[in-house]
């Protein structure tokens, strides 16, 4: 039985004609994704903590071996990692260096409205870049600040996943809303959300 193949933009399915590298459903999609590399911070394209992963988000080498959140030696540049035809997509890694990400699950409804509860954090969170997550009805907040572990917490009837270290993030560079593409001080939100 074949495995689904979806495309690394839409995570639609892949047309059944494409080729066995083809990472995209149809040109479109090819040059969203391409513009939408382009918008990822500097202060993260900068950091070779690049990597791969599939379509159930196991992270991936550049060339498709199994990649660890922990081990550097799995970890690429940017360029390389957005250049490779494996898995589905990016993931950027948090080492602990002081680059956070808050991902607040399930915040935009169908039409791209954001929850009460998530407009209060967007709003609280200042000029830091934002992106939809890979889901289309998420966001990460990604900034600076100090989380010694993870944690997941109830706001507001919403969940906030709250990242620093031992993790990836699949990276979708789409840019939610005007949000600066660069990464501003977070740990006045992480102060208040704990």
């Amino acid at each position: 039985m074949a495995t689904r193949r979806t495309c690394e933009h839409c995570d639609g399915d892949m047309p059944i004609t494409a080729r066995s590298h083809a990472r995209f459903c149809r040109p479109a999609c090819r040059a969203a994704a391409h513009r939408a590399a382009r918008t990822v911070p500097a202060e993260l394209t900068r950091r070779p903590r690049w990597i791969r992963h599939s379509s159930r988000k196991v992270p991936l080498t550049i060339g498709g071996a199994t990649a660890s959140s922990t081990d550097p030696e799995t970890w690429s540049r940017h360029r390389d990692a957005a250049t490779s035809t494996a898995g589905a997509g990016l993931g950027f890694v948090l080492d602990g260096d002081g680059i956070v990400c808050l991902d607040l699950d399930h915040c935009l409804d169908q039409d791209g409205q954001l929850a009460p509860w998530a407009r209060t954090i967007l709003d609280a969170a200042g000029p830091t870049w934002a992106e939809v997550s890979r889901s289309g009805d998420g966001l990460h907040l990604w900034g600076y600040g100090t989380l010694p572990h993870g944690r997941r917490i109830t706001v507001g009837g919403g969940s906030v996943e709250l990242y620093g270290t031992g993790r990836y993030i699949a990276v979708t560079g789409r840019t939610f809303g005007d949000k600066p593409q660069r990464l501003g001080d977070l740990q006045h939100v992480i102060n208040s959300l704990l």
